[in-house]
């Protein structure tokens, strides 16, 4: 007969302790982790915007742009979109180029393209054979006018094509420092009017000025080349350009010269641009 012991069961209780309970928990140190990181990325957005010039922002807006191959006609499925694109802005954008390509705004964004174009080679070669053809025979009408068109020269940017008038050694557009025109450019923006109603494209006007000698106390070029550009306007539309037609008028004093020589003569110039149509 096995001896009985008279010791009782040993019970292990394991209780589990947990190290800071409810509010106390590691969820908020998430939380203020993602919350600072937000606050970082707001302050970066801010510096940079405060940091960059504007084309350095549209440099950065087009790396961010949509860039993934996608096809602009719709499937004309039956799923999320009901056949419709992710660019979809009305009924209208069965095309998958969004209601933006119906109605196109001086920036179309909605597939990150600007909305602007340039102006096409054949349009740009139409207008400069136009104007081209008008000065030669303006030119040959007098030895007077062989004279002005040394003042004139044309070329096409992105913008359109440019008019360009300028002062040269002994022969200026305006009295030195002021905005009283010469007669030269009476003459001058004449014909640049006459030759304005050879097209129907708008108008943007610019003047520039050449740089002044040494540290001013107060600098003309900027009143200069504003005052400039705006009798240019007043001379036109005397002379028979219609005033709906100029859509900017605008001076850039002497932040964009032609030449090495900031002070040079050949600055001073008066830009027309005949904008894309």
């Amino acid at each position: 007969m096995s001896a009985r012991s008279n010791a009782a069961p040993m019970i292990i209780k394991r209780k589990k302790v947990i190290a800071g309970g409810g509010h106390h928990g590691g969820a908020w140190k998430v939380a203020y982790a993602d919350f600072v990181t937000a606050m970082m990325a707001f302050f970066l957005l801010m510096w940079l915007l405060n940091a960059t010039t504007e084309k350095q922002r549209k440099g950065l807006a087009d790396y961010f742009s949509p860039t993934v191959p996608i096809s602009r006609v719709s499937g004309g499925g039956n799923g999320h979109f009901g056949g419709e694109t992710v660019y979809a802005e009305d009924t209208l954008p069965k095309n998958g180029t969004g209601a933006t390509r119906e109605h196109v705004t001086e920036a179309s964004v909605s597939r990150g393209e600007t909305g602007l174009r340039k102006m096409s080679p054949g349009e740009a070669e139409e207008i400069r054979r136009k104007l081209d053809e008008a000065l030669e025979g303006m030119a040959g009408e007098s030895m007077v006018s062989r004279d002005l068109m040394r003042h004139i020269i044309t070329r096409v940017t992105d913008e359109g094509l440019v008019v360009e008038l300028f002062d040269l050694d002994g022969a200026y557009l305006f009295e030195p420092l002021t905005d009283e025109p010469t007669d030269l450019m009476n003459a001058l923006l004449e014909i640049v009017t006459r030759l304005s109603a050879l097209v129907e494209n708008d108008m943007a006007l610019a003047a520039h000025t050449r740089a002044e000698a040494g540290p001013l106390r107060e600098n003309p070029v900027w009143n200069l080349s504003t005052a400039r550009a705006h009798r240019s306007r007043l001379l036109m539309e005397s002379a028979g350009a219609d005033p709906s037609r100029i859509r900017r008028v605008t001076g850039h004093a002497d932040r964009s010269p032609v030449t090495r020589d900031p002070m040079a003569v050949r600055n001073n110039r008066i830009e027309v641009t005949f904008l894309r149509s």
